[in-house]
């Protein structure tokens, strides 16, 4: 199972939101993944397939191992 993990500034408030909705749109496509949110500095160290972050987080994470995509509109 692919694993997508939403990251912010403190892994708080629009991490947690942008899971839900991210949750919510797999549900619509029939699709399943393991959707986490947490903060910068936890994710470096943390597995996934996909990050999803704001567009300034992003950039912070660049060396690591999964797709990193920057949101401009979080």
């Amino acid at each position: 199972m692919k694993k997508v993990l939403i990251v912010c500034g403190n892994g708080l408030g629009s991490s947690f939101i942008v899971e839900m909705n991210v949750k919510k749109i797999l549900a619509e496509m029939n699709k399943e993944a393991e959707v986490a949110h947490t903060d910068l500095t936890s994710a470096k160290s943390e597995t996934a397939d996909l990050i999803l972050s704001a567009k300034d987080i992003a950039e912070h994470l660049s060396s690591h191992s999964a797709k990193v995509v920057g949101l401009s509109n979080l």
